[in-house]
C-alpha cells in the first residue's frame, strides 16, 4: 500500500504542478493584457486548486505511513530526513494555504484586473514555495 501511495503522490505531482503553472501563467497573461476574467480563467484556477488539494491529501496520508515522514521528525541533523519529515510538508502546506487564500479572495473582487492580480500573487507565491521544497533527488 505504501508503494502505491508514494507512486501516486509522485505521479500526481506532475499533473498538479502542470495545472498550477498553467494557472499562474494564465493569470500573468490576463493581468498584463488587461483581458476580461472569464469562466475559462476561473476554471483553470479551480482545477489548479483541486489538483493541489488532492496532492495535499495524498501527501498527508503518505506522511504518516512513510518511513521518511513523521517517524523521522526529530532528525534535524540529516538534511535529507529534515527535508522529507519537516521542510517539504510544512512549506507545501504554507504554499497550498496561499493558493487557497487566493481562490477565496478572488470571489470577493469585482474587476478582472484585481482577480488576475490576486491569482498572480497568491498562486505564484504558492508555486514558488512548493517548487522550493520538492525533494528533487527522490523525485526525478
Amino acid at each position: 500500500m505504501y508503494n502505491f501511495i508514494q507512486k501516486f503522490h509522485s505521479g500526481w505531482a506532475y499533473l498538479a504542478l502542470l495545472v498550477l503553472v498553467i494557472a499562474v501563467v494564465n493569470s500573468f497573461i490576463g493581468m498584463s493584457s488587461k483581458k476580461e476574467f472569464t469562466a475559462k480563467d476561473r476554471k483553470i484556477a479551480l482545477f489548479a486548486l483541486i489538483g493541489i488539494h488532492t496532492q495535499l491529501l495524498v501527501g498527508l496520508i503518505l506522511y504518516f505511513v512513510s518511513p521518511l515522514g513523521f517517524a523521522y521528525l526529530g532528525q534535524m541533523a540529516d538534511k535529507a530526513l529534515r527535508l522529507t519529515s519537516l521542510e517539504h510538508p510544512l512549506i507545501n502546506i504554507i504554499g497550498i494555504t496561499l493558493i487557497t487564500i487566493g481562490w477565496s479572495k478572488h470571489k470577493k473582487l469585482n474587476t478582472s484586473e484585481s482577480k488576475f492580480k490576486t491569482f498572480s500573487i497568491f498562486y505564484g507565491l504558492g508555486l514558488l514555495l512548493i517548487l522550493s521544497r520538492i525533494p528533487w533527488s527522490m523525485w526525478l
